[in-house]
């Protein structure tokens, strides 16, 4: 249940992204200030959180994995999918992105040198065109500058993943994220403050887009998600992660008013099922072992 309740936190993350930044006939909040803030906001809670557990500070080398988790959970992943959105609607973001486990996996097999299977790489190839036809489908035939945002979104949070999986195994898992978003506020804080926006006046909505993605996206969700991943084992309630895909498609219907159309929805089962099914290939140990 902690693993699902993460998921939801998480699969909420694009409509709420789409309502803080507006899209290009009513744009809202800058991309830039919204990536900013979410973190600026989640590191000063992590601050109380953090001095009452009593956490010990993380030593130096534990710091790199932690900037290598930074940048794609801080920067490199809401600003992508932030500036997407303001393009595509959030249900074309959650077909694409849907690939994320898959990205994690071939990151991680990757970094630790691990051979997997060639059904492994053959999910990864499909996974991969079917994500492009469905932006291509979406774009009349061509790729927009959205779509290369969204598959960038991928590749960061699946170098973060892996980075934080990898440091988690020393720093317990609910105090990566804090520690990850703490560090970031030399450069997050004073962002936040460049890019704050006082040439316009965003709606309610699009403050309260603001505030479900900091408090929930960037915090209490992997709260949830790594506490359920503790308790369950990381193969069981990672499994729950498949719905975030789908589960993001019918949140932008209420939220944004969005339209589900068969396709899309056709297009995020095949994801699913590619992801599901990768998941199930063999992956081998690291070479020379």
């Amino acid at each position: 249940m902690l693993g699902l309740l993460g998921v939801v936190m998480f699969a909420m993350t694009f409509p709420m992204t789409r309502l803080a930044v507006g899209d290009v006939s009513a744009p809202q909040m800058s991309p830039e200030f919204v990536t900013a803030a979410r973190a600026a906001l989640a590191g000063l809670l992590s601050i109380g959180y953090l001095r009452w557990v009593g956490a010990r500070v993380p030593e130096l080398q534990h710091w790199r994995p932690l900037a290598v988790c930074a940048l794609g959970t801080v920067v490199g992943f809401p600003l992508c999918i932030a500036l997407a959105l303001r393009e595509v609607e959030s249900m074309h973001a959650a077909v694409v992105t849907g690939i994320i486990p898959l990205g994690t996996a071939v990151v991680g097999a990757l970094t630790l040198r691990q051979r997997p299977s060639a059904g492994f790489w053959a999910c990864a190839l499909a996974g991969c065109a079917l994500v492009m036809s469905f932006a291509a489908w979406k774009g009349g035939g061509r790729l927009a500058a959205a779509d290369g945002w969204l598959l960038l979104a991928v590749l960061s949070t699946s170098i973060a993943y892996v980075a934080g999986a990898r440091v988690s195994g020393v720093i317990p898992a609910q105090q990566v994220i804090c520690w990850v978003v703490v560090g970031s506020l030399p450069l997050t804080l004073p962002a936040t403050v460049w890019w704050w926006p006082v040439d316009t006046s965003p709606s309610l909505a699009a403050w309260g887009g603001l505030l479900y993605v900091s408090l929930f996206s960037m915090w209490l969700g992997f709260f949830a998600w790594y506490g359920g991943l503790a308790m369950g084992g990381i193969v069981r309630v990672s499994q729950v992660q498949l719905i975030q895909p789908f589960l993001a498609l019918l949140f932008g219907v209420p939220i944004l008013g969005e339209r589900l159309d068969p396709m899309t929805v056709a297009f995020s089962l095949a994801v699913i099922a590619v992801v599901f099914v990768s998941r199930r290939m063999a992956v081998g140990q690291p070479a020379g072992r």
